[in-house]
């Protein structure tokens, strides 16, 4: 119970994150962005000392393959960061919900085009239908979903990189070292915006700077939620629960912030959710087959041990 409100949590974080960059203005999506990998890097320090794992974090700076995935992690998370800003504070509040609605399909692809995972017929009709969407979009909308299919492949891929960690990187440490790399490329930003557009801290106000003072805060939280989460509660519900977060930026873009929806794209997000609803009941369908045959193996196990 506690694992699924941890990662309801973050989900509801996360939707609610387009709102919180609209604050921000006047500042930037590079300048936010900065801040947010060096207020996230400082938050998560203080989180590594009042929890003590400063050992674990150092074990992992002994171990050069564990610190180049967190690198890789690195990379990954920052583009999807800085595509998601930018996205939401031009304009493209909707298209960003697309990519984390195609997420759970590329998620899917990305198992069978990098692990080697065999899908189910209904997993590869999800994908055709989804691939049939994107053209759709492009042809219909006449644009490049090119911010839904970054978000979508940086997040994928980011999972992927996590998981093929594993558990030999704690949440906090893991996001601790990813800003910890990030920080040059931040650094550089800051230096930049301050030679041609000029930072924005503490020229707005003291609520303006008070709202991006906890940039790392509102980046780190929900990704140590999601990370408590998922430790907690079956894959099945995080498959579940992730459609929250889309949902929720989707009706921030299409009805409190008036962004347009052609019947183009209408008919685009139409394909992707039937190709969603499939994946999601194809999972349903697989899990429950599971637990039917762990409880008829059972009996059998205890019969072998009388």
């Amino acid at each position: 119970m506690r694992g699924g409100a941890f990662a309801l949590g973050a989900y509801l974080l996360w939707g609610v994150l387009p709102l919180y960059f609209l604050m921000l203005e006047p500042t930037g999506p590079w300048e936010v962005v900065a801040w947010r990998v060096l207020l996230s890097l400082v938050f998560c320090a203080a989180l590594v000392t009042v929890t003590r794992g400063w050992p674990a974090l150092v074990a992992i700076l002994r171990t050069p393959r564990r610190l180049w995935w967190t690198a890789v992690a690195g990379v990954l998370v920052y583009v999807n960061w800085q595509v998601f800003v930018l996205a939401t504070l031009t304009g493209h509040v909707i298209e960003t919900s697309l990519g984390y609605f195609i997420n759970p399909i590329v998620t899917v692809l990305l198992g069978v085009l990098v692990l080697r995972e065999r899908l189910r017929v209904a997993q590869w009709i999800a994908i055709g239908v989804a691939a049939v969407a994107v053209g759709v979009i492009v042809v219909g909308y006449g644009a490049f979903p090119w911010i839904a299919l970054a978000l979508a492949f940086s997040f994928g891929l980011y999972g992927l990189v996590k998981k093929h960690i594993g558990p030999t990187v704690d949440a906090v440490s893991g996001l601790t070292l990813e800003t910890m790399w990030l920080t040059p490329v931040a650094a550089a930003q800051l230096a930049v915006v301050a030679t041609t557009a000029g930072l924005t801290m503490g020229t707005a106000g003291a609520g303006h700077a008070t709202l991006l003072l906890l940039a790392g805060v509102v980046t780190a939280v929900p990704l140590l939620l999601f990370a408590a989460g998922t430790r907690r509660v079956p894959l099945s519900l995080i498959g579940l629960l992730q459609f929250v977060t889309p949902i929720m930026q989707f009706i921030t873009g299409a009805w409190l912030l008036g962004e347009p929806m052609s019947s183009q794209r209408w008919a685009g997000f139409a394909l992707v959710w039937i190709a969603l609803a499939v994946l999601t009941a194809d999972s349903l369908v697989s899990v429950r087959r599971g637990h039917r045959a762990a409880r008829a193996e059972s009996p059998s196990d205890l019969a072998d041990l009388t």
